[in-house]
């Protein structure tokens, strides 16, 4: 029996923000090859002139540090115990009123949605979310409650942890908030960087997928799932 280590973040998930793009995401691995993978993250670091103790983030991508992004994007597909999936949502397809929800109803349901296809009955799972604000205690108690009641593991068997972590002291972490970064800057039509569409470029080839359409449903290493406005009930799979 295994235990799998999940590292989520997401993007522009709150309802009234300016962006319609929302991204959830997940990057995981065995738990044994946590140490050595952010270990080699920070040696990739250390390489480009970099602190290991540098944050590597979306938001942070300019041109002189293209090199150092585009072999982090490398090292997470030359690495075989590395894989990601993730949710791209178009925010305009929310109608929480004519399905009777909250907005916070419907975004414990799309991280099940995100998760569900990762977890296994046979496997053991911890789960890590980037601290986002003062709620993050309340919403991984609530997200963990939600995601054992789905699995009917009421005794928290297969999920044994939800938590929160700073993503500065996590490098795993720091490749998921890339991949979702690059899935939102896919999917928008209102933003423009060179070296932004650069990392997207190398990860569509790395990939071999265009970012903006679903994967198929049992793509292992990077799995996309793009929502086209379905109901909680009326979740069709890729």
């Amino acid at each position: 029996m295994d235990k799998i280590h999940l590292y989520c973040d997401e993007s522009n998930h709150l309802e009234n923000s300016p962006v319609n793009i929302m991204v959830l995401g997940a990057v995981y691995c065995p738990k044994e090859k946590v140490k050595e993978i952010n270990i080699r993250i920070r040696e990739i670091k250390e390489r480009h002139g970099l602190s290991n103790h540098f944050e590597a983030k979306w938001t942070k991508i300019s041109p002189s540090k293209l090199d150092f992004y585009q072999d982090l994007v490398d090292y997470f597909f030359d690495n075989a115990d590395l894989h990601f999936r993730g949710i791209v949502i178009d925010k305009t397809q929310l109608d929480h009123a004519h399905f009777s929800q909250t907005h916070d109803q419907w975004y414990y349901k799309m991280y099940f949605e995100l998760l569900s296809k990762i977890l296994e009955p046979s496997q053991r799972y911890n789960i890590f979310l980037d601290i986002k604000d003062t709620q993050g205690g309340k919403k991984t108690k609530k997200l963990h409650e939600v995601l054992s009641n789905n699995m009917y593991d009421f005794e928290k068997n297969i999920i044994k942890e939800v938590q929160q972590v700073r993503s500065n002291e996590v490098e795993i972490l720091q490749i998921t908030d890339l991949l979702i970064g690059a899935l939102q800057f896919a999917n928008r039509t209102d933003v423009t960087s060179k070296a932004k569409k650069d990392i997207v470029d190398r990860i569509k080839d790395r990939s071999g997928y265009n970012l903006s359409q679903s994967t198929l449903f049992r793509e292992a290493k990077f799995n996309i799932f793009c929502w086209k406005g379905h109901t909680a009930n009326d979740i069709d799979h890729e």
